[in-house]
Order: structure tokens, then sequence, then C-alpha cells
């Protein structure tokens, strides 16, 4: 937090000179006191983000990357010389534990073209997880997705 602090300060003044480093500094200071004082914010909390940062660098390329995979297959699905299109309703139950990452799920879920998350529901073994797929063949291995391991991991963390 310190070091954003500082960047957005820089970035603030528009230009780089030593006497706006030396308040940038003070300043950041300042205010990750401020945050650790009144808004529940820890030295540790700070390093527990830190260590998870590679591992949400991870998923933000995997998610980019399932997203465009899943672009072209919408393509294919559409111009393909099928006249069905069998649309499929999918349960299952994925053992995300935390808020954040019961979200983050049904966000990559929905963010990925052709599948809508319908709704969420908590369970006593995870979280529950309705989901509408354009076509029966996007929603095979919905329950053991890369999305579902990146996400376990990064709340284990």
């Amino acid at each position: 937090m310190y070091l954003l602090y500082f960047v957005l300060w820089i970035i603030f003044n528009g230009k780089v000179t030593v006497e706006i480093c030396l308040f940038g500094l003070g300043i950041a200071a300042l205010l990750l006191a401020f945050t650790c004082r009144f808004m529940d914010y820890s030295l540790a909390k700070e390093r527990k983000v830190l260590r998870s940062i590679p591992g949400f660098l991870r998923y933000a390329f995997v998610l980019v990357k399932e997203i465009v995979k899943a672009n072209f297959t919408v393509i294919r699905l559409i111009l393909s010389e099928r006249e069905e299109i069998q649309p499929a309703l999918v349960s299952f139950e994925a053992p995300m534990e935390t808020p954040a990452g019961q979200a983050l799920l049904a966000n990559a879920i929905t963010l990925t073209p052709g599948t809508i998350t319908v709704s969420l529901e908590n369970s006593p073994s995870g979280s529950q997880y309705v989901v509408h797929c354009l076509d029966e063949s996007l929603a095979e291995g919905m329950d053991r997705s890369v999305f579902v391991e990146l996400l376990r991991k990064l709340e284990l963390r």
C-alpha cells in the first residue's frame, strides 16, 4: 500500500524531482499510518496481499486465455452448419469457502462467452452454482475447470 501511495503521488505530480520524491515518501508514510489506524489495515495483511500477487496474475492470464478460447468456440458454434443449438442449465458444486472466491468464480464463468452464472448459493460442502451454457458442449467439465483450481489455491494461501 505504501508503494501504491507513493506511485500515485508521483503520477499526480506529473514530474519526478528530488523534492517531490521526498515529500511523496513522507506523505505515503502518513497515508499508510492513517490507513492502518482507522481502516482496519495492517502490515501483516499487506504482506499477505503481496504474497498472493503472483497467483492473481496467473489467474488473470488464464482468464484472458480462456475468454479468447471461448470466443472462438462460440464463433465456430454460430457459423457451423448445425441448425439447432442445445442450450443447457448445469448445476455443480465448487469448494469455494470465501465470498471473494465464490464471486471471482461466478464472474469468471460469466465473463467467458457462452456461459452465464444464473445463481450462486452456499451449501455445507462449498458453493452451489447454476450456469446457463449456450450449448451442451460448453457445459462439460465445469466443476473441474482451471478457474476452480486456481481460485482454490488462492483461497488456501
